[in-house]
């Protein structure tokens, strides 16, 4: 049963299959999933339809969660949210998920989200991401791992104090 309600930040068109993967942990209440069609029609009405989508999912979550794979911190609409979210003091987190599989694949760790939104700092970023004794990525262990902390990771989320 969710316990908290959440913003989910991420990369859409690369990581929305691991993005399902979290979502299905059934840990915390994100803002549901547009699927393919559904986001191609909020972006065929323009940047101020995705803007009004954002704020409009945003506005009664109790914290903001990055998802960052390997592309994140690249993506114009994560560092909007971030900086929304830090703007408005809602706690912020983040946790990778470059290991889990999406379609039996794993991808390469990404740069920190939170790095690249000025003045936004000490927000926590965890890492599930488990391997083998040969240092290959074990997806499943990911995944495990993930699920056995994630809602103890965003109860450490942090907010912007002043």
């Amino acid at each position: 049963m969710a316990t908290r309600t959440v913003f989910y930040s991420f990369h859409y068109e690369r990581d929305v299959n691991r993005v399902q993967l979290v979502r299905n942990i059934n840990a915390l209440e994100g803002q549901p999933l547009l699927n393919a069609q559904a986001w191609e029609e909020v972006k065929r009405r323009g940047q101020q339809a995705i803007v009004n989508w954002i704020d409009k999912e945003m506005l009664y979550k109790r914290a903001v969660v990055v998802l960052i794979g390997q592309e994140t911190a690249g993506r114009s609409w994560v560092l909007y949210e971030i900086e929304k979210a830090w703007r408005e003091k809602k706690p912020l987190v983040g946790i990778r998920i470059h290991g889990l599989s999406s379609f039996g694949s794993v991808d390469r760790p990404g740069a920190n989200p939170f790095d690249k939104v000025s003045g936004v700092h000490g927000i926590p970023v965890f890492d599930p991401t488990r391997t083998d004794w040969r240092g290959v990525v074990d997806s499943k262990a990911t995944y495990t791992n993930l699920v056995n902390n994630m809602e103890g990771w965003v109860a450490q989320a942090k907010a912007r104090m002043w």
